[in-house]
């Protein structure tokens, strides 16, 4: 394909779309339909050998480096385009740090020259898919639940709610439960405590347990569980528990998961802590922060993303959770609602702002709204809309204008 991009596309580079998240990184061309490539948020340091999280980083200088090696390996082993002159979409939250946004746009601009980047915030432009403008935006996460209202294409940014809860506080689940309850049968047909061979026990397979084993149960089964696990109920209330599975941990080693673990570990989302606060709280927290005439349009226009989000039985759940809740007098006094809708993007969950991105990289509009190389080389900053100083920098660098 390489060869032939000029004939095909009539000499018109297509735009790199790149969306990188905690735990993994969507990226591809724009104009398509799903990403080429969804690979782990890590990368190999050409300095050191060792393999690194890309959000793990100590200092700026360490960043550059495994951003330089990180878009290498996107480039040229997964896109397989000459990444010079060439325009790039970066999907990231709003939530996202100054200092990795502009380490990655001197990345881009010095060391693969690319002409302009455009960075689109991943909440807002998850609504283009949809083709509206206004959406209540939970993106389950890998690190935190994040909710954003967006009313009209303007983030309500003092409503915005989050709590440290996604695909990591499942990993933690699975890895304490099994280590206090499985069971490992090896090679020579014996079962023994897994705790003895945790050591195989890492964050890929910690994921494909989650994926393949585990689910959300239902609203009903779940007030049974907390009430045994939280209230200190008697255990036998306990409902009959899913069928057990086996999961192959290597050649030799076969994981005994029960149907306890499956069906519980899930729970964490939706316990609320100390403060009353839990995914399903954070979208009527944050319709109670909106202004009371966004409340309607909001509610009816939630929008789930993220690659927890893709776990069986969720959206059950937390629709199940959303009317649960308005019944409690903290809700029932402050929200007038009775009716919540869900979007379907025509996308799984895992990259629905990763097409939010493409489809943006393929409007005419794109120039007049990237930042170009020429004045990223002359400021050496990305320009921050939410920094006033930033702004009056713009300003007077701009031509005098005639009296």
């Amino acid at each position: 394909m390489p060869l032939y991009e000029g004939l095909a596309y009539g000499g018109d580079k297509n735009v790199v779309v790149v969306d990188i998240g905690n735990a993994y990184t969507k990226c591809g061309l724009a104009g398509e339909t799903g990403p080429r490539c969804i690979i782990p948020s890590e990368v190999k340091s050409s300095r050191t050998g060792k393999i690194t999280k890309l959000w793990d980083y100590a200092s700026t200088s360490d960043l550059y480096d495994n951003l330089k090696d990180f878009l290498y390996v996107l480039y040229f082993k997964h896109l397989l385009v000459n990444p010079k002159d060439r325009r790039v979409v970066v999907v990231e939250s709003l939530l996202c740090p100054s200092s990795f946004r502009d380490t990655l746009a001197s990345v881009l601009f010095r060391q693969y020259e690319a002409s302009s980047v455009l960075f689109a915030p991943s909440h807002m432009v998850c609504l283009l898919v949809l083709g509206t403008s206004t959406g209540m935006v939970m993106d389950m996460g890998y690190k935190e639940a994040l909710v954003m209202p967006v009313y009209e294409g303007i983030p309500v940014l003092k409503a915005w709610q989050s709590i440290p809860l996604g695909g990591k506080a499942i990993h933690s689940q699975i890895e304490a439960q099994l280590k206090e309850h499985a069971t490992v049968t090896t090679s020579e047909q014996t079962n023994k405590p897994f705790s003895s061979c945790a050591d195989d026990l890492n964050e890929d397979v910690l994921e494909n347990i989650k994926a393949q084993c585990c689910f959300v149960t239902s609203h009903s089964r779940a007030k049974q569980i907390q009430e045994v696990l939280v209230a200190g109920a008697d255990i036998n209330k306990l409902p009959t528990p899913p069928p057990d599975v086996d999961y192959p941990l290597d050649g030799k080693k076969i994981l005994h998961i029960n149907g306890k673990l499956r069906e519980h570990v899930c729970e964490i989302l939706f316990q609320q802590d100390r403060d009353e606060r839990s995914v399903a709280t954070l979208i009527l927290d944050a319709l109670i922060e909106c202004p009371i005439d966004l409340r309607r349009d909001l509610s009816e226009n939630i929008v789930i993303m993220g690659g927890t989000a893709m776990m069986p039985g969720f959206h059950h759940r937390l629709r199940a959770e959303l009317y649960d809740l308005l019944k409690k007098p903290k809700y029932k006094e402050a929200i007038a609602l009775k009716v919540f809708k869900f979007h379907k993007p025509p996308s799984k969950e895992n990259y629905t702002a990763w097409l939010g991105g493409a489809v943006i990289g393929a409007l005419e509009t794109l120039q007049s709204k990237s930042l170009s190389r020429e004045a990223f080389l002359q400021t050496g900053k990305v320009a921050d809309w939410c920094n006033i100083a930033q702004e009056m920098e713009t300003e007077d660098l701009s031509p005098v204008k005639a009296k």
